[in-house]
């Protein structure tokens, strides 16, 4: 054997995986097959200037390389078993907390140190919700934000580029079983590790369903998140965010009873373009440094779509409303609330006249002619919803970005040491469809390590 673990993918959950298991045994042979570059490689070309939108390079800067999506996003690391994923039906709420908390603790180890963990256990925010048919969820949040996300990654890189063997720019094309262990055949070659964790992440999701396929490892269909994200003055949320930072607020709509929710909150950040197997959708980010500051604050607002029998590929109907979007905008666009709620496109001009100045060059235009009516009605109750807490929100010159799709994996079929059908072969983080976070995704890594380290006692 080449290795004693293969580990595919360097996101959260191979990083975790590969910490834990040197810090365990540091005779262990590791290897780490990544898609993408090394992290001081990572380097989107669009700058707003010359290059404004995506030109499909070979390897998408943002979406893959060492630290995975998430080495670009907000840094938030939510410790709870409310949302970001089900990993807690698998190990146990308790372990699975304990892990997320042992996670959180790595992190402020190698440079997050002075950040802030918020909660949402402010009885005063929670009534003020309940009081207008809005429920607040219950979790810990640690904000690294962009910056100190990416000096904690550097760090991590650091601590194991001298322990483990690293093959980045070096997509595996397949994985296959083989005497005492696992193949894994890339372009670079092939090699083999007896035991192998897949950590593909939420990008690797199509990739996955053929590993599925070739080695009968038994899936099931997943839901699909889609919706905007929203753009507005900070102050309009200021309440909330200087309390809690990311609060998670769940509405019912009355209309159709769907659950609509405020995902990924970033006050005083930037609404960015995020590429997902070449289809451009909107994202945010914000920063621990207060001098990266902007006038607002944005965040997503969601609704889950499940999809049963005839129809199971819940990320196709995702990717054809993205694709939409792209059609008419040439990527993601922008619509002023008045706008919609008026029946009317938005216009560059009206754009410009608005008292809200967009952080992301969109195309302004239409989202009821992307966005299916169902959906785009959920979104506008839940934004009268807000106004209720946040006066303000449901304003004419609210922005409104779409489209935000969150795809998630088919659900990959797993036992309660996050182990496939073949011994040996664990799924971990997003690409198992079990996990939907950093901190959920950074767990699993821990626990197949520990699980792996205590087999080779």
């Amino acid at each position: 054997m080449d290795f004693d673990v293969i580990i595919i993918g360097a996101g959260p959950g191979g990083i975790f995986s590969a910490y834990e298991l040197v810090k365990g045994n540091p005779k262990l042979k590791i290897g780490i097959f990544e898609a993408g570059n090394a992290l001081e490689n990572r380097k989107c070309p669009i700058d707003g200037v010359k290059v404004k939108s995506c030109i499909g390079c070979q390897s998408c800067a943002i979406m893959n390389g060492f630290g995975g999506a998430g080495a670009f996003s907000d840094g938030k690391y939510n410790i709870t078993n409310q949302f970001g994923g089900t990993l807690h039906e698998y190990i146990g709420k308790k372990t699975a907390i304990e892990l997320m908390e042992y996670v959180d603790s790595i992190n402020l180890a190698y440079g997050g140190e002075g950040t802030k963990l918020y909660s949402t256990g402010n009885t005063k925010i929670k009534k003020l919700c309940l009081e207008n048919s809005l429920h607040l969820l219950d979790a810990s949040v640690r904000h690294l934000g962009t910056d100190i996300n990416y000096i904690v990654l550097e760090n991590l890189y650091n601590e194991l580029k001298d322990r483990v063997t690293f093959f980045f720019r070096t997509p595996v094309e397949r994985v296959a079983l083989c005497e005492d262990g696992y193949e894994v055949q890339t372009k670079n070659g092939n090699f083999t590790g007896a035991q192998c964790i897949i950590s593909a992440g939420r990008s690797g999701s199509k990739w996955m369903e053929q590993v599925c396929r070739d080695l009968e490892i038994p899936t099931k269909s997943n839901r699909v998140d889609i919706g905007v994200r929203v753009e507005l003055p900070a102050v309009i949320f200021a309440h909330l965010t200087d309390e809690l930072y990311e609060s998670k607020i769940v509405y019912r709509t009355e209309k159709f009873e769907d659950l609509v929710r405020t995902f990924c909150m970033n006050p005083r950040g930037v609404v960015v373009n995020e590429n997902t197997n070449g289809i451009i959708t909107v994202n945010g980010h914000s920063y621990e440094d207060p001098a990266r500051y902007t006038e607002n604050t944005n965040f997503a607002l969601l609704v889950a779509k499940h999809f049963s029998e005839p129809f199971k590929d819940s990320n196709g109907y995702g990717e054809s409303i993205a694709k939409l979007s792209n059609m008419l905008g040439g990527g993601v666009i922008v619509q002023r609330f008045g706008d919609l709620i008026r029946g009317r496109r938005s216009t560059a001009s009206r754009i410009e006249e608005g008292y809200v100045t967009p952080t992301l060059a969109a195309t302004p235009g239409d989202l009821s002619l992307v966005i299916p009516k169902r959906i785009l009605d959920g979104i506008i109750e839940m934004l009268y919803a807000l106004d209720k807490i946040a006066p303000g929100t449901a304003n004419d010159d609210t922005l409104l970005y779409g489209v935000e799709v969150k795809f998630y994996n088919m659900e990959v079929q797993i036992d309660e040491h996050l182990e496939t059908n073949h011994k040996g072969l664990f799924v971990i983080g997003d690409c198992s469809g079990v996990t939907h976070s950093l901190s959920h995704a950074s767990a699993s890594g821990v626990y197949v390590a520990r699980y792996i380290l205590e087999g080779r006692e």
